[in-house]
C-alpha cells in the first residue's frame, strides 16, 4: 500500500484551540492507525509566514498542548517562513510557463476594479492578465492565471463531490509585491514537498481547497486526498467563542481534565463508532476512518466531557491519582504531609467516585486535609449540640479504641452493632461522630472516613470535640 502522510499546520498566534487539537488528533489517528499499516507519518508544520503576528511563546504552547494530549509527530516541526525561497521559486516557474502573470494593479485602482466586478456580478480580472506591452518598472504581485470558465471539482472524503464555479474564483495572489509568498502558495508547495497524502482540516478551508486544486492543476501535481471536517459549535449551535467556555487545550488541563479524557471527548466530537462512548487510544487507531465523521457541526457539551473524563479518572490507580492531584491541592493552599498522603491513597476509591476532574478531588479531600484544631460552627455544629451527643462521642471513642481490626467493613459493623445494643437507629449516633471526624466537610460512609483517617487521627479528632 502507498505510504500515508498527514500533517497538522497551526498558525503560532495563540494557544492550541480545541478545534485545532481535534484536527491534529484526526490527522494523527489516521497516520498511526490501521490504514497506515504501521508505515504512516504525522508531520507538524508551523505556518509562520505572518511575521507580524508570529509568537514564539505560542509555538511552545502548541507543542506542549499536543504532547500533553499524547500526540507525537515525526521529525522536527517545519517552519513555513524558512521555506520562502522555495515558494518563490515555484511561483517564478509558473510565470515562465504562462500559468501566472505579473500584476501592477494595487491600492485604490485595485479596490475600484473589485467593486466594479461586484456591482456587475462578474469575476474580477486584472487588466494585466493578458497584457503584452511594455511593463512598468515598479513592484508587482504574481497572480495565478486560473481558468475563468467551467467548474472546479473537489473530491472530498467527508463532504463528497463539491463543485465550485471557476467564474467565482478570481486569480489569487501567489507572491506579494515584496516577493514574499502568500498562504495559498506556501501550503500547496509545502504539502507537495513534505509528501502529504491526506489533508484533514476544518470545512472553513473548503473554498481554499478549491483554490488550491487550481494551483495543483497549474503545477501538474497530483492532489492529496482532502477531508474537510465540520467545525465545533457551542451548545447553542453558534460558532464556538469565549462565551461558550474555555477554548484552549491548556485551559482544560488547568481545570483538571485528563489528557485521555479530553482526547476521548474530542474524538467523539463529530466522529462516531457505533454507540461506543469510552474509546481507548488503541481502539481509536483501529477504528478511525472518514466514514465515521459527521457532516454537520459538532456541539460542545461539557456534561458529556465531564462524564467521559470521570470514567478515565476512575481508571487511575491510587498513586497516579495522588500524583496528578497534588498540583491542584497545592494551588488551593494544601501541602499534604506524609500521613495525609497515605490517607489520600486510602481515600482514592471514594475520591474517584466523587470527582469528574482533578479539581473536584480537592473539595472531595477536604475532610482529610482539615487539620486540628478545627472549630465547627453554624449548621454543621448542630449534631454536636443535641442532647446525648457528648455521651455518644465518649462511647464511640471507647469502642473504637478497643477494635482489633481497623478496616472499613469491621468499622461499619462495630458502629451498627453499637447502635443496636443501645436500641437506637444509626441516625442517632452517626451525625455527631461524622461531624467530629470531618468538621462538616462532605465525606463518604463513616466506615470509610474512619478507615481513611486511620486510628490515631480518628481518635485524636474525637478527643478534641469531647474536650
Amino acid at each position: 500500500m502507498n505510504k500515508i502522510v498527514t500533517r497538522f499546520a497551526p498558525s503560532p498566534t495563540g494557544y492550541l484551540h480545541i478545534g485545532g487539537a481535534r484536527t491534529a488528533l484526526f490527522n494523527w489517528l489516521y497516520a498511526r492507525g490501521v490504514h497506515a499499516d504501521g508505515n504512516g507519518q504525522f508531520l507538524l508544520r508551523i505556518e509562520d509566514t505572518d511575521r507580524a503576528r508570529h509568537n514564539e511563546a505560542a509555538v511552545t504552547a502548541i507543542l506542549d498542548g499536543l504532547q500533553w494530549l499524547g500526540i507525537d509527530w515525526d521529525g522536527e516541526p517545519i517552519s513555513q517562513f524558512e521555506r520562502a525561497q522555495r515558494h518563490a521559486e515555484v511561483a517564478h516557474g509558473l510565470l515562465e510557463n504562462g500559468h501566472a502573470y505579473r500584476c501592477w494593479l494595487a491600492g485604490e485602482e485595485l479596490e475600484v476594479a473589485r467593486q466594479k466586478a461586484r456591482e456587475n456580478n462578474t469575476r474580477f480580472e486584472s487588466p494585466w492578465r493578458d497584457y503584452q506591452g511594455k511593463t512598468p518598472d515598479e513592484p508587482y504581485v504574481v497572480r495565478l492565471k486560473a481558468p475563468s470558465s467551467g467548474d472546479v471539482l473537489l473530491e472530498d472524503k467527508v463532504q463528497g463531490e463539491v463543485k465550485f464555479s471557476a467564474a467565482a474564483l478570481d486569480d489569487m495572489v501567489l507572491l506579494r509585491s515584496d516577493g514574499t509568498p502568500t498562504y495559498m502558495l506556501a501550503v500547496v508547495v509545502d504539502d507537495r514537498d513534505m509528501g502529504v497524502t491526506h489533508v484533514i482540516r476544518g470545512d472553513d478551508h473548503l473554498i481554499n481547497g478549491a483554490r488550491q486544486q487550481q494551483l495543483y492543476n497549474a503545477l501538474d501535481w497530483s492532489t492529496p486526498v482532502f477531508a474537510h471536517i465540520p467545525l465545533i459549535h457551542g451548545s447553542d449551535g453558534a460558532k464556538l467563542s469565549k462565551r461558550h467556555g474555555a477554548l484552549g487545550v491548556e485551559a482544560y488541563r488547568d481545570l483538571g481534565y485528563l489528557p485521555q479524557g479530553l482526547s476521548n471527548y474530542l474524538l467523539r466530537l463529530g466522529w462516531a463508532h457505533g454507540n461506543d462512548e469510552i474509546i481507548s487510544t488503541q481502539d481509536a487507531k483501529n477504528w478511525f476512518d472518514f466514514d465515521g465523521i459527521n457532516k454537520s457541526p459538532a456541539r460542545l457539551d461539557l456534561e458529556k466531557l465531564n462524564h467521559i473524563n470521570a470514567h478515565h479518572l476512575r481508571e487511575l490507580d491510587a498513586d497516579s491519582l495522588l500524583r496528578l492531584s497534588l498540583p491542584f491541592l497545592e494551588k488551593e493552599g494544601f501541602s499534604p504531609n506524609e500521613m495525609q498522603r497515605e490517607q489520600l491513597l486510602r481515600a482514592a476509591p471514594f475520591l474517584k467516585e466523587r470527582a469528574s476532574n482533578l479539581s473536584d478531588v480537592v473539595s472531595a479531600s477536604a475532610f482529610i486535609l482539615t487539620t486540628q484544631p478545627f472549630d465547627i460552627t453554624g449548621k454543621a455544629a448542630k449534631p454536636l449540640k443535641k442532647e446525648g451527643a457528648l455521651e455518644t462521642l465518649k462511647e464511640i471513642r471507647e469502642l473504637l479504641s478497643t477494635l482489633p481490626d481497623w478496616n472499613e467493613s469491621a468499622l461499619e459493623k462495630a458502629l451498627q452493632d453499637h447502635a443496636e445494643s443501645k436500641g437506637v437507629g444509626f441516625g442517632q449516633i452517626g451525625p455527631p461522630v461524622r461531624v467530629a471526624l470531618t468538621g462538616g466537610n462532605p465525606s463518604p460512609s463513616l466506615g470509610q472516613v474512619l478507615h481513611v483517617l486511620g486510628k490515631g487521627e480518628a481518635l485524636t479528632r474525637i478527643d478534641y470535640q469531647i474536650a
